[in-house]
């Protein structure tokens, strides 16, 4: 059941089995999977269908550490989440990125790699994904085009590592009538969770209070509660959730909304490949992204690189991906900025500010570069790229000052708006220096291309970079600020996503990752959201009591 909750009666008290707020990938993804179980489940989604701009607003918030955007065309808040505005990127975390590394404090996970790795299996298939298959050669075997080649490096120093990309990212298309159709899912769109409420000891929740923003109020009660709203909201919907607990639920050791944290992105430099390496297709963003040429088992997939697992040890290194990307005519100006906006409004990431009837007029003034623009985009002639830039994704320490904060000044629900102070170390300048050192002394070696490298990053402050939902340092990765352990001490959630302390409060998605990896997140949540859907299911059917009120007044 698909429906509005501007349908729903004043002071209604609505119950199932398990409530999840969002419906992003986290949430999509339980919701899919209680259906297929047949777990009464009720599916709480702040937006609707499609962008809306009053819904929008309530992602904003300020900007208190690094330049950066958070709110504005970085997130969906409508059904689907951020997969709205996701590339479809997909590669699991990798065995080193779970593990506790002495050169990275408050690293590793609570659990291995092998614990996920079946869900991973079953991540392909929420994501409609190809074989669950990583290995670089045998992708290359099988797309067997002379132009989609491996680069043989002289030492292990670099490896090349592939990614899928998923040509269907947007789950609410993907899953609508599903949702539709479910007869154990119950889903309310424009339903906005304002206020957790637990019973006198803060350990149960009895019911979530709902919202609309027409004004209209009521509430769900369930035996289980998923908070699955994102990496920023997650913790701002504990943290505001304070009646009972004035520091907000799960917050007893001070650590909801910490540890924040974004993959940062920078261009680091510019290769002239070698004529016999000009037209390789397999590590450049623009050939290799959603290309029919490098693509298989109906599947499309690219390449990058990254420094050698020993080489991170001895160095003390973080995770790092490394790739090429070509610079075609018109990018980085104001009509390719207008021709982005005008695709972002199809999906409705076009920020606030920005007029249609102005972008239109600007393509108008400008149609040589509108149209070299377009057909570069359309058709990638490489004969039209200029130059060829590399791009690099570092992975982020855990950092405890980097975090998520509420601030005075409150939303049209009424909750405070979020305060995020992004903050990066040291360790992260020397990982984007070393890394893309070594990656240029390997090509340089294997004679594939001649490198120009910008000035190294220690020792200087972060650049400047113009904070813009198309151009800034991070990806919109938002994860960290539930993390989790099995100690109360070092986590808000332990290793099954529940909340230290409470009997029946999840989390789901990135805002629960310990360490970060330096790979896209978006499989590494749908498989936790998976390991977290057989959890609840197990618990449902040991018939696991829980002191909440069967009927309470709104």
């Amino acid at each position: 059941m698909l429906r509005s909750a501007l349908e729903v009666e004043e002071r209604t008290v609505l119950r199932s089995a398990v409530c999840v707020v969002g419906g992003g990938v986290a949430g999509i993804t339980l919701a899919s999977e209680f259906e297929r179980r047949g777990i009464d489940c009720i599916l709480l989604e702040s937006g609707g269908l499609g962008a809306n701009e009053a819904t929008r607003d309530l992602y904003r918030g300020e900007n208190a550490g690094l330049p950066y955007v958070f709110a504005d065309g970085c997130r969906s808040r409508f059904l689907g989440g951020s997969s709205n505005c996701w590339g479809g990127w997909c590669r699991p975390l990798e065995d080193h990125d779970m593990t506790q590394r002495d050169w990275v404090p408050e690293s590793g996970w609570p659990f291995d790699r092998s614990e996920l790795v079946p869900y991973y299996e079953r991540a392909h298939k929420v994501l409609q994904l190809g074989p669950f298959n990583y290995d670089v050669e045998s992708w290359v075997s099988a797309i067997n085009r002379s132009d989609v080649r491996r680069i043989a490096f002289s030492t292990s120093r670099v490896m090349d590592v592939l990614t899928q990309v998923s040509s269907r990212s947007r789950l609410s298309v993907v899953y609508r009538d599903l949702l539709r159709r479910s007869k154990y899912v119950r889903t309310y769109l424009h339903a906005n969770v304002v206020d957790i409420e637990t019973d006198p000891s803060t350990q149960v929740v009895r019911r979530v209070r709902v919202k609309t923003l027409s004004g209209r109020s009521f509430s769900v009660e369930a035996t289980h509660f998923v908070l699955a709203c994102g990496g920023i909201e997650n913790a701002r919907l504990l943290l505001s959730s304070d009646n009972a607990q004035p520091c907000g639920l799960g917050n007893g050791n001070d650590l909801v909304g910490r540890y924040f944290a974004d993959h940062p992105r920078l261009t680091l430099g510019k290769v002239r490949f070698k004529p016999e390496w000009r037209k390789n297709r397999l590590y450049d963003t623009k050939f290799h992204y959603l290309s029919r040429a490098v693509s298989a088992h109906n599947t499309y997939v690219s390449a990058q690189f990254s420094i050698n697992r020993e080489v991170q040890k001895r160095e003390g290194l973080l995770n790092s991906l490394i790739w090429f990307s070509s610079v075609f005519p018109g990018e980085g100006t104001d009509t390719a900025g207008a021709l982005i906006r005008m695709k972002h409004r199809l999906h409705g990431k076009a920020g606030p500010g920005s007029s249609v009837w102005r972008d239109i007029s600007l393509l108008y003034r400008h149609p040589i570069v509108t149209g070299s623009f377009v057909a570069a985009r359309l058709w990638k002639p490489q004969t039209l790229v200029h130059t060829v830039q590399i791009e690099v994704v570092c992975e982020p320490a855990p950092n405890r000052d980097s975090r998520v904060t509420l601030t005075s000044e409150r939303d049209q629900l009424r909750i405070r708006r979020v305060r995020v102070d992004w903050r990066l170390g040291e360790q992260v300048k020397r990982t984007f220096d070393r890394s893309v050192a070594i990656f240029a002394e390997e090509l340089r070696s294997a004679d594939v291309a001649e490198v120009d490298l910008v000035r190294p990053l220690e020792g200087r402050e972060w650049p400047v970079v113009n904070p813009t939902p198309w151009h800034h340092m991070g990806t919109w990765h938002h994860m960290g600020t539930t993390r989790m352990h099995d100690s109360p001490k070092y986590g808000v959630v332990d290793r099954h996503g529940k909340i230290h302390g409470m009997a029946n409060l999840y989390v789901a998605g990135s805002s629960v990752f310990p360490t970060f990896g330096a790979n896209y997140p978006t499989i590494t949540i749908a498989a936790l959201s998976l390991r977290l859907a057989d959890h609840l299911f197990e618990r449902l059917k040991m018939g696991e009591a829980l002191t909440t009120a069967s009927s309470l007044s709104i």
